[in-house]
């Protein structure tokens, strides 16, 4: 019998996780699409050329070049705030392969992990690599969770919402815990040195890790949070102009993505109020930070429909929502699996 090493068992284990959550995201946004197809549309969607002619397309591809380049800009010079400096080549990678992961797995969980083992293997110690990672995430969600309340209350589009009136105080609490728990992280990172030893305890008393594995992710893992500890004070205390830009590309980025419906309705011919537009995504993308579907599957779909359809007509309605998906994700998914693959192909060349 031939023996297959533990790295290629776990390796197969990985990807046979990956194909199960890719194909629930498939099947949740299937049921997405037909949830706004049924319930929002009237059962009604028709192809509008508008939307590939030159000048939309052009437009299109201006605002997808300047959303997948501030988002490899804001790692950039968080990095760099942290004096750490990587090819562009490596961070626009990082780009592809985040958005592949963070889409196939339930609340975003694996795209963190693949950016630190990323970032890791190019040199990036794991608590940097952390740190990194999770300060892009806060900036981001400050400026999110910040805007949400405001939209919330000032929207008319939304007064009709039955998910905002039913829901309004659940994200509250949701805000409040989300923020909490980063402030913890970032702040308090020590208090969580401690829970993390018992949880490796727990894993050695019954079996799941053995003595020497057990007393080196000891180590490891008191080590990485201490550097990661650290990390925080040394993004606020290093270059300001690196620091400043970190925040600029970040608000550049999520101006782009909040953007993209405005310019596919205005391509259709529509009268777009920008702000209304804007405002409805910044909610739509909060309430897709809580999903427990891959990638936000599925909700994303039914709450864009929800939200929208009182600005566009029933045929036109399906066909912007797929059309938002498809140009802030499913493409960058797939450049993603692409990536991923040859870098694995270039990682095992390396290993042997």
């Amino acid at each position: 019998m031939t023996n297959i090493p533990e790295q290629d068992y776990q390796q197969r284990a990985s990807w046979r996780r990956l194909t199960v959550f890719s194909l629930m995201f498939i099947a949740m946004t299937a049921a997405g699409l037909y949830a706004v197809y049924d319930q929002f549309a009237g059962r009604s969607i028709t192809f509008d050329e508008r939307l590939v002619s030159p000048q939309a397309i052009v437009s299109i591809i201006a605002l997808m070049v300047v959303y997948f380049t501030t988002d490899g800009l804001r790692l950039h010079f968080t990095l760099r705030a942290l004096g750490h400096r990587l090819p562009f080549v490596v961070i626009f990678r990082l780009v592809f392969i985040n958005l592949f992961f963070s889409n196939v797995t339930p609340m975003a969980t694996g795209g963190g992990f693949a950016q630190i083992w990323y970032l890791q293997h190019h040199g990036v110690p794991v608590g940097r690599a952390t740190a990194a990672t999770t300060i892009r995430t806060v900036i981001a969600v400050i400026f999110i969770f910040s805007l949400t309340p405001v939209f919330l209350l000032t929207l008319d589009a939304l007064d009709n919402q039955p998910l905002v009136g039913e829901l309004g105080p659940i994200l509250a609490v949701l805000i409040l815990l989300y923020l909490g728990f980063f402030m913890v992280v970032l702040f308090r990172t020590r208090w969580l040195i401690a829970p993390l030893g018992r949880l490796l305890s727990v894993l050695h008393h019954f079996h799941l890790i053995g003595e020497r594995r057990h007393q080196r992710w000891q180590f490891k893992a008191k080590r990485e949070m201490l550097r990661f500890s650290h990390s925080f004070g040394d993004y606020l205390n290093g270059p300001k102009r690196f620091v400043v830009l970190s925040v600029l590309f970040t608000f550049v980025f999520l101006l782009s993505l909040f953007s993209f419906p405005a310019l596919l309705i205005s391509a259709l011919d529509y009268e777009v109020d920008y702000l209304v537009s804007t405002g409805l995504l910044v909610v739509t993308t909060f309430v897709m930070y809580f999903s427990p579907t891959p990638g936000a599957s599925g909700i994303s779909e039914g709450i864009f429909g929800s939200f929208f359809r009182d600005i566009l007509t029933a045929n036109h309605l399906v066909l912007v929502t797929i059309s938002w998906r498809f140009i802030t994700i499913y493409l960058g998914m797939i450049a993603g699996l692409v990536i991923l693959q040859r870098e694995l192909v270039r990682n095992r060349k390396e290993s042997s």
